[in-house]
């Protein structure tokens, strides 16, 4: 289970004129790469909780993704886009000579996992999708199914607020406070490396590719939908997905039927970070996926 250790390696990696900032953990050769969630998000909450794996003779590495946590954060909007960071992936990747790794993607870093691994399929051993989606559109409809659970007046409230721009109001936040609690973590008690990635949030990168919050779609990805290109994607797969995440089991299972070599896992008691909701099961399922993929 999580806990908090330092890296072993901490290193700043050329991007074009910027910098990005990676950790590393372990010395083994199996790699587990993580692409955390956001987009604008530092890698805290997902680099924290996977570091463990160095137990179990892991590799871990993660990185700042561009516009986040120590690495450059430029305010260029033409930046935020998910082919320039594939290319970004791609360059940490070499620079620290990770070879083929286990790719892990949470959330938005699923979407970026899925781009990556159409581009470099030969930098893969395994795909992990968690709490994530490969098609939007799709999601998009399941976050209207989940907003309605609300009850038609605040459903109402919500939409009018989006439609002035008043998205600060007390009443709209209080809204989606309670679908945060409902999809996005289900403890009392957010973790604390959970709470330091949303304490630094960049809403640069966030607003131009996602939106506003969790539960509105109007970025540039609004539209992105790689449902039909999975096909292509022939290293062996591992979806999880919280019960009452907020990218619904609906999108775990259409990634289930597109991928060749896939299994599912869903956690009855989970919703988006099933790492730190529901450990006990988790890191298991985790576990043996790696296990029967390594060597």
């Amino acid at each position: 289970m999580w806990r908090d250790m330092a890296p072993d390696q901490t290193v700043r990696i050329a991007v074009g004129e910027y910098e990005v900032v990676a950790y590393s953990f372990g010395t083994g050769d199996e790699v587990v790469f993580c692409l955390n969630g956001g987009p604008g998000l530092p890698c805290d909450y997902l680099r924290d909780a996977h570091s463990c794996l160095i137990d179990q003779g892991y590799r871990v590495v993660a990185f700042d993704q561009l516009g986040t946590g120590a690495s450059s954060r430029p305010a260029d909007p033409a930046l935020w886009t998910i082919s320039r960071y594939v290319e970004e992936t791609e360059t940490v990747r070499k620079a620290l000579g990770l070879g083929k790794v286990h790719l892990l993607g949470h959330s938005w870093g699923g979407w970026l996992a899925i781009e990556y691994a159409l581009a470099y399929p030969d930098a893969l051993k395994t795909l992990i999708l968690e709490d994530t989606a490969a098609d939007l559109p799709l999601l998009a409809r399941e976050l209207e199914r989940l907003r309605s659970a609300l009850g038609s007046e605040t459903v109402a409230m919500m939409l009018a607020h989006e439609a002035a721009g008043t998205l600060d109001h007390p009443e709209y936040q209080a809204a989606i406070t309670v679908l945060n609690y409902r999809h996005v973590c289900r403890l009392q008690e957010w973790p604390a490396p959970l709470n330091r990635s949303l304490g630094d949030w960049n809403m640069g990168p966030y607003g131009t590719m996602q939106g506003p919050n969790e539960f509105l779609y109007i970025g540039n990805l609004k539209d992105w939908d790689r449902s039909g290109d999975l096909h292509r994607i022939t290293v062996p797969s591992l979806i999880t997905v919280g019960l009452h995440d907020e990218i619904t089991p609906v999108c775990a299972y259409q990634m289930k039927r597109g991928l060749p070599d896939a299994v599912l896992h869903v956690f009855q008691n989970s919703s988006h970070m099933p790492f730190y909701e529901e450990p006990a099961a988790y890191y298991p399922a985790l576990l043996d996926f790696l296990a029967k993929h390594s060597g």
